[in-house]
């Protein structure tokens, strides 16, 4: 059986709400348990470096992509199973898309944002049909819920794009979900 490769996409800042490292570092953690490869954007700081320190801390497979603009912001964690530099935010992206079967935001800023639109644009496209889920610690993607509601419910997408994502409320949940996925 093929091993699951997880995209991971989060903060490069920890947030104000200690929960939101908890659950970065319990999804590393629960990877590694679960033989899944960490597929992320290759940061040694805020939520990416939780999940990723813990992931590597339970022995999972770990594979980081990041554009050299970001080396020095972002910390980059070259003690990866896999360290790739890219040199565009677009090429890291595609690359770490393309190295994944499922996708999972967690609480993050606006590159997390970036990052969920265009894989669920995608994913509206047709272009792939890989699971998307927010992991929505402590009612953190509440709002975006209720945004893409409202996009549907203003016209300005099909019902159907609320399929493309699933919420899930804690790392548990998540990985229920993985495996039935896998």
């Amino acid at each position: 059986m093929r091993r699951l490769s997880l995209c991971v996409y989060c903060g490069s800042r920890m947030g104000v709400d200690p929960a939101y490292e908890a659950a970065a570092t319990q999804l590393g953690t629960a990877m590694a348990a679960a033989n899944i490869r960490l597929v992320y954007g290759a940061g040694d700081v805020g939520l990416m470096g939780a999940v990723a320190r813990a992931a590597q801390a339970g022995g999972a497979e770990t594979f980081g992509v990041i554009p050299t603009h970001l080396m020095d912001r972002e910390v980059g964690k070259t003690d990866l199973t896999t360290f790739v530099v890219t040199e565009t935010m677009h090429e890291r992206k595609k690359v770490m898309f393309m190295n994944a079967d499922a996708v999972v935001v967690l609480p993050g800023g606006a590159g997390s944002l970036d990052e969920f639109f265009e894989v669920l644009t995608w994913r509206q496209l047709g272009l792939h049909a890989k699971p998307i889920y927010l992991l929505n610690t402590n009612g953190y993607w509440d709002a975006l819920g209720g945004l893409l509601d409202h996009v549907v419910a203003q016209g300005f997408a099909d019902a159907s794009l609320l399929d493309f994502v699933t919420t899930v409320d804690d790392v548990s949940a998540l990985m229920a979900a993985l495996k039935d996925h896998a």
